[in-house]
């Protein structure tokens, strides 16, 4: 199977670099970079180091939100494997990627979801770990998705789980040692980064509202209930 990873970022310039360099150098079939319209150098650097390394740049001229993003990498992607990598990463390795894809490429998992060991929360009761951006998954599985995916913004992440969840799939968790994600504290002021909690809550809320037949269907299926 083909692999594609996709990087989407919004004004990451400080780590940008070297997450699609570092993507970049592994070996896989097809990397795409969506800059999801960064007003900060997030442009320029990506058009220096794509001098050097191949990947397909997708610009987009004003934010659209994560999940449109996404969606626009997933569309673009040739690869019947897709591997979703965040852009503020830190620390991250080789063997990240490998136990991200590996359960994916041996038909052990559906979708891996992958978790940062270097997170403030203990990674082995941390209640958010199914919000993580690393992830590992089918093309063919997630292509229904796509136009929902475009209008979820920062609730792309649940509309996926509970996309997977309502279809039964079966979902995987590993733990990424070593990889570091920052905190909206790490990367903004305290206000800032509590104003965006608040509003990704939001985002995360209305998704789940908008899609309650997914959560229904997934409660159903796990109850063993009549589907209606």
């Amino acid at each position: 199977m083909n692999i594609t990873a996709i990087i989407c970022a919004y004004n990451e310039e400080n780590t940008i670099e070297d997450v699609v360099t570092l993507v970049s150098n592994y070996s896989i079939d097809e990397v795409i970079v969506v800059n999801d319209g960064s007003t900060d150098k997030t442009d320029s650097i990506l058009k220096e180091i794509k001098k050097y390394y191949n990947f397909n740049y997708i610009i987009l001229p004003k934010n659209k939100g994560k999940g449109f993003a996404m969606a626009k990498g997933i569309e673009k992607a040739k690869g019947d494997v897709i591997m979703f990598i965040d852009a503020d990463l830190s620390n991250i390795q080789d063997k990240h990627f490998t136990e991200l894809l590996t359960p994916i490429l041996n038909n052990k998992a559906d979708m891996v979801l992958g978790q940062p060991t270097e997170t403030f929360i203990d990674t082995s009761i941390n209640p958010f770990k199914s919000f993580t951006g690393q992830r590992a998954l089918k093309k063919s599985d997630i292509q229904p998705i796509i136009e929902k995916m475009k209008k979820s913004r920062f609730g792309v992440e649940t509309l996926i789980n509970l996309y997977y969840q309502s279809e039964n799939k079966n979902i995987k968790y590993v733990m990424l040692e070593g990889l570091k994600h920052p905190t909206k504290f790490d990367k903004t002021s305290t206000q800032q980064a509590m104003k965006e909690f608040v509003f990704e809550g939001q985002e995360i809320a209305i998704t789940a509202i908008k899609n309650y037949d997914l959560v229904i269907k997934s409660i159903k299926d796990k109850l063993n209930m009549p589907k209606f």
